[in-house]
């Protein structure tokens, strides 16, 4: 209320009207910030309302802020996860039923009429994975991967092409990870693309312009370029900074400004005619030595750095440069698209030119003579429109070829020679039957099968003569038994060893010569070759081969298959390294192409295949509803969590009602009788004091 301070006496008019002035200001100032916690709820408006709660308030309400976010977060990725199971749910059900369908028809009750009519509901299961495939949520195409606005699966020649990239989108989840919104086509359809892997190592010279992010350097880590030294003939160090070098040239350029330098600055002559250059994977440093002098140069890093060990100009064993030694270490250059063909030592001097593809019921010759660098051969190879991808493979040192579309196994990708051509798929190492080719590739990734370690019946001992896997004969009637062990069917190349070895000791032990048969891969189109003489004497029959003991080595190399010339002298077996994406659709498309055959052997391979389909979907579809769960739990924490801060919120910030409304009542009981004081005292004159 107005009062004068009890310290004062008497006081002039003025110090006391500005006095009582203040004292009602200051009630209708609490007034008003009373009525505003009454109109408004809150209990601080502003930050000077209260410094230390305003801090509070304002990180409860950023982590109420970040909750909100996560909320919608898991929003997405819960509506996402539910349209995902459903996809698997529908895709489980439509396999189990293609599944069943190979069960039923594999019955010798069947018949052709009927396995063809069931070969409509196959194709009707493919349309059905093929929708389940494209199919959308709120991100997206939720099986395109990281690419969710591009749909995934498309149809290409006969079969379905899968497009998507990467393993996905995930949701943030905070402190609690990341939850998938879209998945990889793997996932569904299995693998989406099969490779013909490069068996050679091309094995790439420096140039010019290899980039030093693209060598993996003499420790074998990369490089990075920094300040080294150079020591000439045991004088002083001087430094050499190469700080910001991209390329070889850039290293050169450097290194020899430098030098030179030093030279005109000492006058004297370190570099001899060659100069500082490079030679296959090393870098090269020519000491001129016209006066016999054996002069050193000695490269050396500069306190911790590692630039001179990295380029192969110094190693642990005191590497120099001098008359006689003026080559670094190798710096193990890896393959980029611009890499040129003739830095390519792993090619050997082979001269390209014309290799055949075929896949999809098509024949493409692709001619690569004259490419000048690796990306003219990616560009040829994938621009025969048969969905191949060319790669450059993780160790940077060779190509793989990858086949993207789905389709029968008529349909699947084979890299095959043109005879006369050098051999060049071979050369290249992407001849997709090759002497390197691993037998466990063969038929579809189930292998090569041979008998091994059989028993004698009634002994119980080894038996060798059951171990054999296939008799070939030959046109003067004699029989060669051939056995593999797992040691000879690993590669195409073992297993040919292990025919000839075989075929030559029974021949020499016969008295025969060993020319009389052979085993090989030729110069053209791809499949094993068995070859005999038809020239020696006694050869009136042709070449004959044959199972023995329920082996399935014959039928799995393809030679069962495979077709005998003219005069019966070869047999060249199917090629059965072909390649193509071992998923669902091809599965589906196997099954409908056995059930229009007729084919009961086909439909049990593909029945089989789609049951491995079925149990992989499970897992898949089993991970999918963990992921789901733990948007479940994760919801629910962060609605407590969320609860607990509206409530902390709600403690510092809002404001007591019965306690603003008592206090607001009180202000206007001192507010009246601070005016009444004032009017008081205001009406006071000198003869009232006068009076006392």
């Amino acid at each position: 209320m107005t009062s004068i301070p009890s310290n004062l006496g008497r006081v002039p008019d003025l110090l006391r009207s500005q006095l009582s002035l203040a004292n009602l200001t200051r009630t209708n100032l609490e007034m008003f910030r009373i009525s505003n916690q009454l109109s408004t709820g809150k209990a601080i408006t502003k930050p000077s309302d209260d410094a230390v709660r305003a801090v509070a308030i304002t990180a409860v309400q950023s982590r109420m802020e970040r909750t909100e976010q996560l909320s919608r977060n898991l929003d997405v990725a819960g509506s996402s996860l539910a349209t995902l199971d459903q996809a698997f749910a529908e895709a489980s059900e439509l396999l189990l039923q293609a599944q069943s369908i190979a069960s039923e028809e594999i019955n010798f009750g069947s018949s052709a009429e009927e396995r063809k009519s069931q070969a409509v509901i196959i194709e009707s299961i493919l349309q059905g994975l093929f929708q389940i495939s494209n199919r959308e949520s709120r991100v997206g195409h939720i099986f395109a991967g990281s690419t969710p606005n591009e749909q995934p699966l498309e149809s290409f020649r006969g079969g379905y092409r899968y497009t998507g990239n990467g393993p996905g989108l995930t949701t943030d989840l905070d402190f609690g990870g990341s939850i998938p919104v879209t998945l990889g086509g793997g996932t569904l359809l299995g693998s989406t693309s099969s490779r013909v892997r490069g068996t050679v190592d091309l094995d790439p010279d420096l140039t010019a312009d290899t980039r030093l992010s693209d060598l993996n350097g003499a420790r074998g880590i990369g490089i990075e370029p920094g300040v080294m030294s150079f020591v000439f003939d045991e004088g002083e160090a001087v430094e050499i900074d190469l700080t910001g070098a991209e390329t070889i040239d850039d290293v050169i350029d450097r290194m020899t400004a430098t030098i030179r330098a030093y030279e005109t600055e000492n006058e004297v002559t370190i570099l001899g005619s060659g100069g500082i250059s490079f030679n296959g994977e090393s870098i090269t440093v020519d000491i001129e030595n016209t006066d016999r002098s054996n002069h050193t140069l000695v490269l050396a890093d500069v306190g911790t750095g590692t630039t001179a060990f990295d380029l192969g100009l110094a190693d642990d064993n005191g590497l120099s440069f001098d008359a006689s030694s003026d080559t670094g270490l190798a710096l193990a250059p890896k393959l980029t698209w611009t890499t040129p063909i003739g830095a390519l030592k792993g090619l050997d001097g082979t001269t390209l030119g014309k290799i055949k593809l075929t896949g999809l019921g098509q024949v493409r010759v692709v001619d690569l003579a004259g490419a000048e660098t690796l990306q003219d051969i990616r560009n040829r190879i994938e621009a025969t429109g048969l969905g191949l991808r060319v790669e450059i493979n993780r160790d940077g040192n060779g190509l793989n070829i990858s086949s993207e579309v789905a389709t029968s196994g008529a349909g699947a990708l084979a890299i095959e020679e043109i005879e006369g051509n050098g051999r060049t798929a071979s050369a290249l190492g992407i001849r997709s039957l090759d002497t390197a080719t691993r037998l466990s590739d063969f038929n579809d990734g189930r292998g090569v099968r041979i008998v091994t370690g059989s028993l004698d019946p009634d002994s119980g001992n080894p038996d060798p003569t059951l171990d054999i896997d296939f008799m070939v004969t030959l046109g003067n009637g004699v029989e060669l038994a051939i056995n593999f062990t797992p040691v000879d069917a690993v590669t195409v190349g073992t297993a040919l060893d292990a025919i000839n070895s075989q075929a030559n000791a029974q021949l020499t032990a016969l008295g025969l010569p060993t020319t009389l048969f052979s085993a090989s891969l030729v110069d053209g189109d791809n499949g094993i070759v068995l070859s005999q003489d038809n020239t020696a004497s006694g050869m009136t029959g042709n070449l004959a081969i044959e199972p023995r003991n329920n082996s399935q080595a014959a039928n799995d190399l393809g030679l069962m298959a495979g077709s005998r010339s003219q005069d019966g002298s070869t047999i060249t077996g199917e090629d059965r390294a072909k390649v193509r994406p071992e998923n669902v659709f091809s599965w589906l498309i196997d099954l409908r192409t056995a059930l229009e055959s007729n084919d009961t052997t086909g439909i049990a391979i593909a029945g089989g295949s789609l049951g491995e389909s079925v149990d992989t979907l499970a897992e898949t579809r089993a991970l999918v509803g963990g992921y789901a769960n733990r948007v479940n739990r994760e919801t629910t924490t962060l609605e407590d969590r969320d609860l607990l801060d509206q409530t902390l919120l709600s403690d510092l910030q809002d404001a007591d009602f019965a306690q603003a409304a008592t206090r607001l009542a009180l202000l206007q009981t001192q507010l009246q009788a601070g005016m009444q004081t004032t009017g008081i005292l205001t009406s006071l004159s000198l003869l009232n004091f006068l009076r006392l």
